[in-house]
């Protein structure tokens, strides 16, 4: 299944939900809100800095791991970004296209 990062980041109105409800509560709710669409949460890491918590997920597919998204943009209470990540093997076959078949011409070549 395709894996996934999502950057969250709470308003303010999002950060008082938390300190009501704690962080084990917003991590059962990720969970939920994955595992209804066939996904699968691998790690839930709150954070200093730009992004308030990190999540890496896998879904079973763009649309899956979109409607996540837009749902808890929708909430208005996180603003965030998803990220699909690609395994090793997987940048292994991106080169192999880019040294074989794939054709490219820079612009202003």
């Amino acid at each position: 299944m395709p894996k996934y990062m999502f950057n969250a980041s709470y308003t303010t109105e999002g950060v008082q939900g938390l300190l009501s409800d704690g962080g084990s509560a917003r991590v059962a709710a990720a969970n939920a809100a994955m595992e209804s669409v066939g996904g699968t949460l691998e790690s839930f890491y709150f954070a200093f800095g730009e992004s308030d918590a990190v999540i890496i997920a896998d879904f079973p597919s763009n649309a899956a791991a979109a409607a996540v998204s837009l749902a808890v943009s929708a909430s208005g209470m996180v603003a965030g970004s998803m990220t699909v990540l690609l395994t090793p093997e997987e940048i292994d076959a991106a080169t192999a296209t880019v040294s074989g078949a794939m054709t490219y011409s820079p612009p202003g070549t």
